[in-house]
């Protein structure tokens, strides 16, 4: 269908122009979306990776954190756990992948009992059990990874809602607005070469009668 003009030849020039814009941004935005599905595909491998890790390294602590709970008494549990030894800080900036802002985390950590110990461990050893002290090493060393996943998820997240958006925006450029774009201008084409063809057969009229009256 095409779009209502006027057929005249200043308008196929505006909407040659806009179809050369149209075609153009079209070309720009499937490569957009073409580089956009690259990077998510990277990066939903890299999460399939972390979080596959993750979940193993998760099962085996809280497996230990069960057995201590299992051998140690609920109170010398409560109590070992409840002044933690360090803070973390956290400082969110953005990376820039495809006009995708996707979140990086950076974090450090900080003592909270201000004794300048570095243990990871808020207790004592006598109560505590050797799997309770297993666990809480594995959560440690993992945190990393942890906020490395979270990451990625978010910019797996963040680039499917961009990858959506930027392939309505090819097709509706490629099903919607260049045919409608062609088939105006080879409408207003069709009228301008008919128009001519019309002065033309009215100028060898008028040539007719003007020599048929010497």
């Amino acid at each position: 269908m095409e779009i209502r003009v006027n057929p005249t030849r200043m308008e196929l020039n505006r909407l040659k122009r806009r179809l050369k814009m149209a075609e153009r941004g079209h070309k720009l935005l499937k490569d957009k979306r073409d580089e956009l599905i690259r990077q998510f595909i990277i990066l939903v491998r890299k999460n399939k990776d972390l979080r596959e890790h993750m979940e193993e390294e998760l099962t085996g602590a809280f497996s230990k954190f069960l057995l201590a709970r299992a051998v140690m008494p609920e109170e010398n549990l409560e109590e070992a756990l409840m002044y933690p030894t360090k803070k973390l800080s956290l400082d969110i900036s953005k990376e820039n992948i495809m006009s995708v802002y996707a979140p990086k985390f950076h974090w450090a950590e900080e003592e909270s009992g201000g004794d300048g110990e570095s243990s990871i461990y808020p207790y004592g050893f006598a109560d505590t059990s050797a799997e309770l002290d297993t666990s809480i090493e594995t959560l440690s060393e993992i945190l990393p990874k942890l906020m490395e996943l979270a990451e990625v998820e978010k910019s797996v997240q963040l680039l499917a809602e961009e990858i959506e958006k930027t392939r309505r925006r090819v097709n509706a450029l490629e099903h919607v607005l260049i045919p409608k774009l062609e088939d105006t201008i080879k409408y207003i084409t069709m009228k301008l070469e008919e128009n001519e063809r019309g002065a033309l057969t009215r100028l060898m009229k008028i040539k007719d009668v003007v020599r048929a009256k010497m």
